[in-house]
């Protein structure tokens, strides 16, 4: 896959304005300032495909790209506490609506911002994945922020941290340093060869 050649489709603020899903979804969750934003332009190699803005909470829609028969889900960041109550029911119905919709979800990549244990808006989601069976990879954010050291503590507190620990993928990953892209980009590559139809 050329991810050069990924397209952003559409933005949707509301549940019922979702399309069809007609391709094979690949989410990207989190909450408001994990690195969301930066982690899908650094996998794609595309400075503003996913606008990163200095203000938590910003992405107040799913946004949806393409590429080749693989489409992504840029699902808005939760969590963020300076947000409005009417505005936290929008996006909960948005996010939720996505997920019990029947969708195709390949999917999620579920990201976690190493440096914290995570948060109990993050191990709810980590919860509704499990129990919901959907598949999930962690991506554990932000790694150039901490030291070698300090980078096998937190991974070993993690393990302690996250239920179901020993059964998940964890990928380290940076958008500064590009560390965990390549894995990432496998695993994209892996769910699209999956969809691929088989010739007649």
């Amino acid at each position: 896959m050329n991810f050069h050649n990924v397209i952003f489709e559409q933005s949707f603020g509301r549940f019922d304005q979702l399309p069809a899903s007609d391709l094979v979804e690949i989410a990207f969750a989190g909450r408001s300032n994990v690195g969301k934003s930066s982690m899908i332009n650094k996998v794609f190699n595309r400075k503003q495909l996913a606008r990163v803005s200095a203000t938590p909470g910003k992405t107040a829609t799913i946004n949806f790209f393409r590429l080749e028969n693989v489409r992504f889900a840029d699902l808005p960041g939760y969590g963020y506490a300076k947000v409005a109550k009417g505005e936290k029911a929008r996006w909960a119905n948005l996010i939720e609506g996505y997920f019990g919709s029947q969708r195709n979800i390949g999917l999620v990549f579920q990201l976690i911002d190493v440096r914290h244990a995570p948060s109990a808006d993050d191990l709810m989601m980590i919860d509704f994945l499990i129990d919901h069976e959907f598949p999930f990879v962690i991506v554990l954010t932000k790694t150039d922020k901490l030291s070698k050291t300090q980078l096998a503590q937190r991974l070993e507190a993690l393990g302690e941290e996250i239920p179901m620990a020993d059964q998940i993928t964890m990928v380290p990953f940076s958008s500064q340093t590009g560390e965990g892209v390549s894995t990432i980009k496998e695993i994209i590559e892996e769910i699209a060869q999956e969809e691929e139809p088989l010739e007649e």
